[in-house]
């Protein structure tokens, strides 16, 4: 028992040095990486939630911008968290060997897969708190519920880390990449009840709509900061993020096993 117990907390100290290894790079680049991760989802606050909202009076009865807020939460926490661990982590794993390094020291595949997935979800949840915090100044904030709102897109954005790091241990460059960005990403932001109500699509892409976890992301968040949906259902959403981001983290963990022992 003892023994297990040591070996749990050393794999913790492996997680959270690659974190903090990441993170001490995002200290320094800081203003470069909030420029980026909050003015893009800040211009489509604007140019969609002003914007088109002006034309739109409401939305199942709430107004655009308060329909379409926690929509844009999630879709720039799972962009970030996305491409975090794509781009990023497929340049340490080909081009700069730092993970083969990595592996001569006491850590190993799992710590670091872990561990950057964890920075990828830590990313993501930074952008949409930047972005958070922008929409406060026009009062669109509920400050009691963005705190379990918060922890839903921590999880989501956990969940589209570990996807794009299991896309990096599939693609041979960075071009391949495009794939699974632009005919997964990009669909669910558009197809997941974001920039309008699912029962505006036609019934065969509705269904598919379903099938989506950003779906579930906006969800559950809508009904969080919204009070639109009974707590159970809630977290039955959240559950499924939960488990489709176990799945995906344990097939990224055996992946980059296999990659790096090859």
């Amino acid at each position: 028992m003892k023994s297990e117990s040591i070996r749990i907390q050393s794999q913790f100290t492996g997680i959270c040095h690659i974190w903090m290894r990441n993170f001490m790079l995002f200290r320094r680049l800081w203003m470069v990486n909030i420029f980026w991760i909050v003015l893009e989802p800040l211009i489509v606050l604007l140019a969609i939630g002003y914007g088109v909202g002006a034309f739109v009076s409401n939305v199942q009865g709430i107004s655009y911008i308060d329909f379409f807020f926690p929509g844009l939460l999630c879709i720039s926490s799972m962009m970030v968290a996305f491409f975090e661990s794509t781009y990023g982590n497929f340049s340490k794993l080909t081009y700069q060997k730092t993970y083969a390094t990595m592996i001569l020291t006491p850590l190993d595949p799992d710590q670091i897969v872990y561990g950057e997935i964890f920075w990828g979800a830590t990313k993501g949840t930074i952008s949409a708190l930047g972005v958070t915090v922008i929409a406060a100044i026009f009062g669109k904030i509920d400050a009691f519920m963005m705190i379990p709102a918060m922890g839903i897109i921590f999880i989501s954005s956990f969940m589209f880390a570990a996807f794009g790091l299991l896309v990096t241990t599939f693609v041979r460059n960075y071009d391949q990449i495009i794939y699974p960005a632009s005919g997964l990403i990009v669909p669910m932001s558009l197809l997941s009840g974001t920039y309008f109500p699912l029962m505006e699509l036609p019934f065969g892409v509705r269904n598919l709509a379903y099938l989506m976890p950003l779906r579930h992301s906006v969800l559950a968040v809508r009904g969080t900061m919204l009070g639109a949906l009974p707590w159970w259902q809630i977290l039955g959403h959240t559950l499924v993020l939960v488990t489709i981001g176990l799945v995906l983290s344990r097939w990224a963990a055996i992946r980059l096993r296999r990659k790096l022992i090859q």
